[in-house]
């Protein structure tokens, strides 16, 4: 059997899940016809609190319209040296919205209110961009699946308050931290002025996200995506996922975190391995020895059907999700007790 850890992405809709999909009531979404789609949108937006919501086919269109709503060509965002909006978006936020990124120093793709603060241009000195929205990512991607405190969040609102500077949240897997820290989304939507959530991660659908904010934030919202070529029209199949998976798969990501720990627990007693980030949720992020090539160890792997990702500089990353079944991750588990025994030497 292959097991496939790359990411939580790589799901597939379960039979449930289709059978959803397959008797959606659909219509224009282009022309807001779609009941399926409004009817998941209306679902998010009371879900957070928050007016309105619009749903997107990417989490990364949603991450730059939520930019575009709140900084003009030449203003500055503040984020996270780690954060996808600033990595993994193809510079989207220079190509899109012409805004520049001041990268902050944090811990795991988490930084402090403090931190944040010090990073804020003077709104008066023309010389430099002007400072205008902060960028938080929870849980962390390239941080190992790290949850933000929520009164680090609470502290960084009130210095943006402060400063007149935007609140948006890049929520891809706030799923998984509302489920790890026993959190509302209510407490998110009183904290942002937008948030993006993705439906195709830890939830398991095949497709898309969707952005929460003001009414009047994705009445321009809807412009901007429309530009960005993100209008679909039947979309309510996939709205209809995204339906059945906030009622039924919240809860069981639970399952994918207990499941990442039992791992954690046995990389950290493998001679070979270097350092485990500590696991909260469904990622784990781990360094090898030095002098163990990462490319025989990930081919090393892959002979045995399975499938991990390197993530440069060292880094390895191991995602549970949805499709890891129990078998799966006692062949997994027992395969990397046997590599300690047997493979290390060889790697």
């Amino acid at each position: 059997m292959e097991i496939n850890l790359i990411s939580d992405t790589v799901t597939k809709p379960t039979r449930a899940m289709l059978d959803a999909m397959m008797h959606a009531k659909v219509g224009d979404d282009v022309f807001k016809e779609d009941e399926t789609v409004n009817a998941l949108e209306e679902k998010a937006a009371r879900l957070f609190g928050m007016e309105a919501a619009l749903f997107f086919p990417s989490g990364t269109m949603a991450n730059q319209t939520g930019i575009k709503l709140h900084t003009n060509p030449g203003d500055q965002l503040i984020c996270d040296k780690y954060a996808h909006v600033y990595n993994y978006e193809g510079g989207g936020v220079s190509f899109n919205s012409g805004v520049s990124c001041k990268l902050v120093d944090g811990h795991r793709g988490m930084m402090t209110a403090d931190q944040v603060a010090a990073c804020i241009n003077p709104p008066d000195f023309y010389h430099s961009p002007l400072s205008k929205l902060v960028c938080i990512e929870n849980t962390t991607n390239k941080g190992g699946g790290a949850c933000w405190d929520f009164a680090e969040l609470k502290a960084i609102k009130k210095t943006c308050d402060e400063n007149d500077l935007s609140y948006h949240l890049d929520g891809a897997r706030l799923w998984n931290a509302l489920v790890a820290k026993n959190e509302s989304p209510m407490q998110y939507g009183e904290l942002f002025d937008t948030i993006s959530v993705c439906l195709s991660k830890g939830l398991g659908c095949p497709v898309g996200s969707i952005l929460l904010g003001s009414e009047e934030h994705i009445h321009q919202a809807i412009r901007i995506r429309k530009i960005f070529g993100g209008g679909m029209r039947q979309a309510g199949y996939l709205a209809a996922a995204g339906i059945y998976a906030l009622d039924n798969n919240l809860n069981r990501m639970a399952e994918d975190h207990r499941k990442a720990k039992e791992i954690e627990a046995v990389l950290n007693g493998l001679s070979f391995i270097n350092k485990v980030e500590p696991v909260e949720t469904n990622i784990l992020i781990f360094q090898l020895g030095e002098g163990i090539d990462d490319t025989a160890f990930l081919n090393e792997l892959e002979k045995l059907q399975i499938k991990i990702i390197g993530m440069g500089q060292g880094k390895l990353r191991i995602v549970t999700h949805l499709d890891y079944t129990d078998a799966m991750h006692d062949r997994f588990m027992s395969i990397l007790k046997s590599m300690n025994i047997k493979k290390a030497s060889s790697i």
